[in-house]
């Protein structure tokens, strides 16, 4: 949950900042992106996970899921 928490906050802040904006540098927009999608990436990859995780766990969980085929 706290993963989808964190990519939630992140999407937020960055639609806030495009509104409030009407725009964004293609460099900004690229890191919160890529930001946003690690949290989310993260959260699939311990979706089944209970407890607290160990480094090695949390270095497991960033790599990209071999189970999930994109659509695009």
């Amino acid at each position: 949950m706290s993963g989808l928490e964190d990519a939630h906050e992140h999407l937020v802040d960055l639609i806030r900042e495009m509104q409030e904006s009407g725009e964004i540098d293609v460099e900004s927009y690229a890191v919160c992106v890529a930001h946003v999608y690690a949290h989310l990436n993260r959260a699939w990859n311990s979706r089944e996970f209970k407890g607290e995780l160990s480094k090695k766990q949390w270095e497991e969980f960033r790599s990209y899921p071999k189970d999930l085929e994109p659509i695009a």
